[in-house]
């Protein structure tokens, strides 16, 4: 099951036909299900007594037998066995039926990055001094250096304007140089045509009719490394995704000493590492508009000038441009939405627009355009990152999130595994899926430490709204707030929860929660939660991280239904004011991380973080024994 749902999560939904979707969301749907009889049962094992983890498998398989005859709750679980099977059988017959197979159909789409080779260069705003500054790096060193041949790389965010500004630098100096050529190599090159086109753009003339030959990539590498080898060039190579296709494009660069140049673009902070062929080579980080750029933007495609926003309009502009975060694509995209036709929209469908950012709800021509630009970044990546970018739905926007926190909830939900033969922990798996998502630009570093990694994250306004909308329609996770803006796919059970208000008032607005025994996860801070608890029968992860609790209430006994959750793996209670935790937490015999910082105040001291099985944690500063 996780093989096909890996490769159909590998394709972009509209590459998909609509039948294979249907079909993949019912065996993710009945994945999900397997996993929890699965746990029901491992449950009931461990009710017997602690199972030493290495010899869990072999105690398994001898109990199993003997266990299905402990009564009602162990029928249920056999009962939910045979039921998976059967639905099994008949996905399977489905797609035999059907044919279903997850394939690519490439025809009729159009990559919408194309609109940047060929933007007009009056519409760009803030761009002319980080050319200018570019041009003048690749012009810089002494008379040796500036003979070698000099690659930079520019990296960044998708829709940042990487292809923008290294077509505005090629247009700027190409007169400067014997030849050049601009070619975009995209995910999935194909390296023939990426060498044709190279040589089609160093000279149309001598190669108009490149494309009919049948050459292989070796000789065209000879072909191109012998017309440049007497010749000052300049070529820039746009959306680099991959170290290896890079090794196999720079073979055909000559380094014949005449101050020739080749400019890379790249989301990857790795591959632009690897596009930098000498020490002189230099990698620019592309920055975000600054406040006044993106207001010139903004304010130009929405008033046809860089002034002139009705002062009614000021303020929630501001809060607008400060969800795109200097981000030029989503920029325009907005301004987009807010005037069409000439007719600029009334304020409060400004503030509408402004509250639906970053919960993946906007349905618009020109939201798509901008969300398929940003979702090839999340199609790059494997699979396991995909699932542990999509969990980041689940945190408010402009949350910081902890690198800590983050990984021990990945690890909770099982999203992090061992492959065979290694030796490392899973929190050391974990951070190198956290700097991979940073390495690729899906998520923001934040407070550097003193061995140069990231002790937190923030995720994009654009970004989260890209991923609350995959989120939405796979399935993966809900956003309950109890206005029309949740974001809930009512075709399936609700598996992972982020509750921005009180269960109490999100009844009164007729919110099912009819389908909570399901749910695996559970965030927010609804105060009245931890009284519903009895909902959640297979939660693994309950993070209630700054939901106040009146002493009163917890001392009343709610946090008592917390030894309940016989799954639970991560229990984050971190700034709730909980005054005691109950005696029987014991009985949560597969919960590995109890996040306490802030909380728990006794007479004998606090308790501030700690996991358990997997490592142990205590504050020494608290003076609590743990």
């Amino acid at each position: 099951m996780h093989v096909v749902l890996r490769r159909v999560g590998d394709v972009q939904p509209e590459q998909i036909d609509e039948q294979v979707s249907i079909w993949a969301g019912k065996v993710r749907e009945l994945s999900h299900d397997m996993e929890d009889a699965v746990d029901a049962l491992m449950v009931r094992v461990e009710e017997d007594g602690p199972v030493n983890m290495k010899n869990r498998i072999n105690k398994f398989l001898k109990k199993t037998t003997k266990l299905f005859g402990k009564g009602k709750a162990l029928r249920q679980i056999s009962d939910a066995i045979e039921e998976a099977q059967e639905l099994a059988k008949e996905l399977g017959e489905l797609r035999q039926r059907y044919i279903l197979e997850a394939h690519t159909n490439s025809m009729g789409t159009i990559d919408p990055r194309l609109k940047a080779v060929f933007k007009d260069v009056t519409q760009l705003v803030g761009i002319e001094d980080t050319r200018d500054e570019l041009i003048k790096r690749l012009s810089d060193g002494d008379e040796r250096s500036k003979q070698q041949l000099k690659t930079m790389s520019i990296v960044g965010f998708g829709g940042l304007g990487k292809t923008t500004l290294a077509k505005a630098v090629y247009d700027k100096i190409k007169g400067q140089y014997d030849c050049g050529a601009f070619v975009s190599v995209s995910q999935n090159p194909d390296m023939t045509k990426i060498f044709k086109k190279v040589l089609y753009g160093l000279d149309k003339t001598k190669y108009s009719n490149i494309n009919e030959a049948v050459r292989d990539e070796e000789q065209l590498i000879s072909e191109l490394r012998m017309f440049l080898q007497d010749k000052r060039y300049l070529i820039i190579i746009d959306d680099i995704w991959d170290v290896k296709v890079w090794g196999i494009i720079k073979c055909a660069f000559s380094n014949n000493n005449l101050s020739s140049r080749v400019v890379t673009t790249t989301r990857i902070i790795s591959v632009s590492k690897a596009c930098c062929l000498s020490s002189d080579d230099m990698i620019y980080k592309m920055k975000p508009l600054s406040g006044d750029d993106s207001q010139r933007l903004f304010y130009k495609r929405i008033f046809l000038r860089e002034s002139g926003c009705p002062h009614e309009l000021q303020q929630v502009s501001k809060d607008i441009l400060k969800k795109c975060g200097g981000v030029p694509l989503a920029i325009v995209t907005i301004a987009s939405l807010l005037a069409s036709d000439q007719h600029i929209k009334m304020k409060d469908q400004w503030h509408a627009l402004l509250k639906s950012i970053g919960h993946g709800l906007t349905e618009d021509a020109g939201v798509e355009e901008m969300q398929r630009i940003l979702s090839f970044s999340y199609y790059d990546l494997p699979s396991h990152l995909k699932t542990c970018l999509l969990y980041m739905s689940l945190f408010p926007e402009d949350m910081v999130i902890s690198r800590d926190r983050l990984i021990w909830m990945w690890i909770a939900e099982g999203f992090i595994h061992r492959r065979k033969q290694e030796t490392i922990s899973l929190y050391q798996i974990g951070e190198s899926y956290f700097s991979d998502l940073i390495n690729r630009n899906m998520i923001q570093p934040l407070y550097i430490n003193g061995e140069g990694k990231a002790d937190a994250c923030r995720v994009h306004d654009m970004v989260l709204d890209l991923i609350c909308s995959l989120s939405s329609a796979q399935n993966f996770a809900t956003i309950l707030d109890g206005t029309e803006r949740s974001t809930h796919n009512s075709q399936g059970k609700l598996r992972r929860v982020l509750f921005q208000n009180s269960i109490s008032e999100l009844t009164t607005r007729r919110v099912d929660f009819t389908s909570m025994s399901q749910v695996r996860s559970v965030s927010g801070t609804a105060t009245d939660l931890i009284q519903s608890l009895s909902r959640f029968q297979v939660l693994r992860v309950l993070d209630l991280e700054g939901c106040y609790f009146q002493e009163s209430s917890c001392q009343a006994g709610h946090i008592r239904h917390v030894t309940n959750l016989l799954h639970l793996r991560y229990l984050g209670l971190r700034d709730t004011h909980v005054g005691d935790l109950p005696t029987d937490i014991g009985k949560l015999r597969f919960l590995q991380t109890l996040d306490l910082r802030g909380t728990l105040r006794t007479k004998r001291g606090r308790f501030e973080y700690f996991t358990i099985d997997i490592a142990i944690y205590v504050s020494t500063r608290s003076h609590a024994n743990a």
